[in-house]
Protein backbone atom coordinates (compact mmCIF):
# COMPACT_ATOMS: atom_id res chain seq x y z
CA UNK A 1 0.00 0.00 0.00
CA UNK A 2 2.58 2.76 0.79
CA UNK A 3 3.99 2.33 -2.85
CA UNK A 4 0.70 3.43 -4.32
CA UNK A 5 0.53 6.22 -1.33
CA UNK A 6 3.72 7.21 -2.97
CA UNK A 7 2.35 7.24 -6.34
CA UNK A 8 -0.45 8.95 -5.58
CA UNK A 9 1.83 12.00 -3.46
CA UNK A 10 3.76 12.37 -6.52
CA UNK A 11 1.73 12.33 -9.54
CA UNK A 12 -0.12 15.28 -8.91
CA UNK A 13 2.88 17.36 -8.24
CA UNK A 14 5.00 16.78 -10.99
CA UNK A 15 1.48 16.57 -13.18
CA UNK A 16 0.83 20.23 -11.97
CA UNK A 17 4.58 21.50 -12.53
CA UNK A 18 4.32 19.94 -16.28
CA UNK A 19 0.61 21.85 -16.64
CA UNK A 20 2.25 25.28 -15.30
CA UNK A 21 5.08 25.26 -17.86
CA UNK A 22 3.22 24.07 -20.82
CA UNK A 23 0.77 27.36 -19.98
CA UNK A 24 3.92 29.14 -19.16
CA UNK A 25 4.90 28.42 -23.29
CA UNK A 26 2.02 30.77 -23.86
CA UNK A 27 4.19 33.56 -22.67
CA UNK A 28 7.08 33.49 -24.99
CA UNK A 29 4.51 35.12 -27.85
CA UNK A 30 5.14 38.40 -26.22
CA UNK A 31 8.88 37.92 -27.95
CA UNK A 32 7.79 40.13 -31.48
CA UNK A 33 10.09 42.14 -33.50
CA UNK A 34 9.41 45.89 -33.59
CA UNK A 35 9.93 46.17 -30.07
CA UNK A 36 12.89 46.82 -27.56
CA UNK A 37 13.91 43.65 -25.40
CA UNK A 38 12.91 45.91 -22.53
CA UNK A 39 9.20 45.89 -24.06
CA UNK A 40 9.79 42.71 -24.59
CA UNK A 41 11.00 41.29 -21.25
CA UNK A 42 8.29 43.46 -19.31
CA UNK A 43 5.32 41.82 -21.83
CA UNK A 44 7.19 38.43 -21.12
CA UNK A 45 6.90 38.88 -17.33
CA UNK A 46 3.49 39.95 -17.59
CA UNK A 47 2.56 37.34 -19.49
CA UNK A 48 3.57 34.96 -16.80
CA UNK A 49 1.47 36.20 -13.75
CA UNK A 50 -0.66 32.94 -14.21
CA UNK A 51 2.59 31.00 -13.89
CA UNK A 52 3.17 33.09 -11.01
CA UNK A 53 -0.42 32.49 -9.33
CA UNK A 54 -0.55 28.59 -10.32
CA UNK A 55 3.20 28.07 -8.76
CA UNK A 56 1.99 29.91 -5.65
CA UNK A 57 -1.40 27.49 -5.86
CA UNK A 58 1.00 24.44 -6.28
CA UNK A 59 3.41 25.26 -3.31
CA UNK A 60 0.23 25.69 -1.50
CA UNK A 61 -1.47 22.37 -2.48
CA UNK A 62 2.55 20.95 -1.80
CA UNK A 63 1.85 22.33 2.08
CA UNK A 64 -2.22 21.06 2.16
CA UNK A 65 -3.48 18.75 -0.36
CA UNK A 66 -7.03 18.96 0.19
CA UNK A 67 -7.70 22.82 0.21
CA UNK A 68 -4.91 22.80 -2.58
CA UNK A 69 -6.64 19.95 -4.61
CA UNK A 70 -9.79 22.32 -4.07
CA UNK A 71 -8.37 25.56 -5.25
CA UNK A 72 -6.64 23.72 -8.48
CA UNK A 73 -10.45 22.24 -9.21
CA UNK A 74 -12.23 25.89 -8.78
CA UNK A 75 -9.59 27.56 -10.79
CA UNK A 76 -9.49 25.07 -13.50
CA UNK A 77 -13.44 24.78 -13.67
CA UNK A 78 -14.20 28.15 -13.51
CA UNK A 79 -11.75 29.51 -15.91
CA UNK A 80 -13.33 27.09 -18.19
CA UNK A 81 -15.99 29.15 -19.16
CA UNK A 82 -13.82 32.37 -19.68
CA UNK A 83 -11.45 30.53 -21.63
CA UNK A 84 -13.88 29.02 -23.80
CA UNK A 85 -16.09 32.30 -24.69
CA UNK A 86 -13.04 33.74 -25.53
CA UNK A 87 -11.64 30.83 -28.14
CA UNK A 88 -15.16 30.66 -29.12
CA UNK A 89 -15.72 34.43 -30.20
CA UNK A 90 -11.91 33.95 -31.82
CA UNK A 91 -12.37 31.10 -33.65
CA UNK A 92 -16.31 30.90 -34.51
CA UNK A 93 -16.09 26.81 -33.18
CA UNK A 94 -17.81 25.25 -30.18
CA UNK A 95 -15.52 21.97 -31.16
CA UNK A 96 -12.26 24.38 -31.36
CA UNK A 97 -13.04 26.15 -27.73
CA UNK A 98 -13.79 22.85 -25.79
CA UNK A 99 -10.55 21.23 -27.09
CA UNK A 100 -8.57 24.38 -25.83
CA UNK A 101 -10.82 24.06 -22.24
CA UNK A 102 -9.49 20.06 -22.72
CA UNK A 103 -5.93 21.29 -23.42
CA UNK A 104 -5.80 24.17 -20.59
CA UNK A 105 -8.04 24.03 -17.99
CA UNK A 106 -8.91 20.26 -17.28
CA UNK A 107 -5.35 19.47 -16.77
CA UNK A 108 -5.54 21.59 -13.69
CA UNK A 109 -8.95 20.11 -12.75
CA UNK A 110 -7.39 16.60 -12.78
CA UNK A 111 -4.17 17.28 -10.66
CA UNK A 112 -6.65 18.94 -8.08
CA UNK A 113 -8.40 15.74 -7.99
CA UNK A 114 -5.38 13.75 -7.38
CA UNK A 115 -3.95 16.29 -4.87
CA UNK A 116 -7.23 15.59 -3.16
CA UNK A 117 -7.10 11.74 -3.53
CA UNK A 118 -3.88 11.87 -2.31
CA UNK A 119 -4.67 13.59 0.59
CA UNK A 120 -7.34 11.12 1.70
CA UNK A 121 -5.01 8.05 0.88
CA UNK A 122 -1.95 9.66 3.23
CA UNK A 123 -4.90 10.21 6.27
CA UNK A 124 -6.57 6.09 5.76
CA UNK A 125 -2.80 4.91 5.98
CA UNK A 126 -1.93 6.84 9.01
CA UNK A 127 -5.07 6.00 10.50
CA UNK A 128 -4.01 1.84 10.20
Amino acid sequence: MKNLEDWFHWIPRGLGILAILFVSMFALDSFAPGLTIWEQLRDFLIHLIPTYILALILWFAWKNEKWGGILFVAVGAMLSIPVFLMNYHRTGSVAVATGIIFLINVPFIVVGVLFIYSHYIGRKSQQH
